[in-house]
């Protein structure tokens, strides 16, 4: 039996398999409120196999935001708007998730296809962003440091958001923690530079991130799968480490985690990442701990025989996927018919599953 198609269970969600959905911005929202290309958009990765299908960063407040054209939860208009996407996931087998995001000093920016680059100004949209400290990311405006009321402010956002995603019939919930966003930046000593209980030592660097997943736990109940992504180096000296990733791993499991979902870098500019097939997945077996913490690997991982190694070498519970997904959105029907697995097909499908 092939282990990625083989079924995960996590608390009251059973998944079909093991070859996932990583959450990709598209930067299609409308204030943000989701559109007809999010529900066609993620709907087909359902009738391609996913067993699980994340949605991309979706800001807890306005400010949360990487970009003007980011997806939200902070209002019920946009809860209700990811009702119809979530049950054309369901109607099609797989297990629907949301990643809740706040950007922070990477907030505020132009999408990717815009004709400027850098931090929107105020007269296209823009606005004031938020960090730890007062340091910018590199050709981004300075951001404002968060108070300790704006704090507890960003931890209510995630708890707010929390609520809506559920009442929109999500089944699991992602805490974005990695790629140089708020939480990441909270964790890292290049971009936190706090003296009181939030900055200084890994425990009270890692505090709003505990604070945060605790919050969600508390909101979901016992029932609902919490993943948190982290990036498990900055890949730049002086940055977040492997080793302190392993630790604050941990430490989110006993806050109510249920996954790690292991990624790296985004924090600073002048990061140095060596990219190949597969790169992250020793982050993601160093944080696995032996099998102590569950976690995902991520990273250039786009052939089933690949993906089927690092399961059976014991590096990740499961694979999460990104580019390889857009590519060909029926990546885990390919991926099952070159290992041999015997899985579901849509019936509509059935007459291109044998050759």
């Amino acid at each position: 039996m092939s282990i990625l198609f083989s079924p995960l269970s996590i608390r009251s969600v059973t998944f079909r398999n093991r070859l996932w959905v990583s959450p990709m911005c598209m930067y299609s929202a409308i204030d943000g409120v989701v559109q007809e290309w999010h529900h066609t958009h993620l709907a087909q990765f359902a009738s391609g196999g996913a067993g699980l299908i994340v949605a991309e960063a979706t800001a807890v407040v306005p400010e949360g935001r990487i970009s003007p054209r980011d997806a939200g939860l902070w209002n019920d208009e946009q809860r209700d708007a990811w009702v119809p996407v979530v049950e054309a996931i369901h109607s099609r087998g797989a297990v629907a998730g949301i990643q809740l995001a706040h950007a922070g000093r990477k907030a505020s920016t132009w999408w990717p296809w815009a004709d400027a680059r850098g931090s929107v100004p105020a007269a296209d949209g823009g606005w004031t962003t938020t960090a730890p400290s007062d340091i910018a990311f590199d050709g981004f405006a300075e951001p404002a440091a968060l108070d300790r009321d704006g704090i507890d402010a960003v931890v209510e956002g995630f708890a707010s958001a929390t609520r809506r995603a559920l009442d929109a019939g999500f089944d699991v919930l992602e805490v974005h923690g990695a790629h140089g966003y708020l939480l990441h930046q909270f964790l890292s000593p290049l971009s936190n530079l706090r003296d009181d209980e939030y900055g200084g030592s890994l425990e009270n660097r890692a505090r709003l991130l505990l604070r945060v997943v605790g919050a969600i736990r508390e909101v979901a109940g016992d029932g609902v799968p919490v993943f948190v992504r982290i990036s498990a180096t900055d890949h730049a000296e002086g940055g977040f480490t492997p080793d302190e990733a392993a630790i604050v791993s941990g430490w989110a499991t006993e806050h109510g985690a249920d996954l790690i979902d292991v990624s790296s870098g985004g924090l600073v500019a002048h990061q140095q990442i060596s990219v190949f097939p597969g790169y992250q997945v020793p982050l993601a077996e160093n944080v696995r701990q032996g099998g102590r913490i569950p976690v995902s690997a991520v990273g250039l991982i786009t052939a089933a025989e690949q993906a089927e190694q690092v399961l059976a070498d014991g590096a990740a519970d499961a694979i999460f996927a990104g580019r390889e997904w857009l590519r060909d959105p029926h990546f885990a029907l390919r991926a099952a018919h070159e290992l041999g697995a015997e899985i579901t097909w849509p019936p509509q499908y059935e007459r291109a599953r044998w050759r």
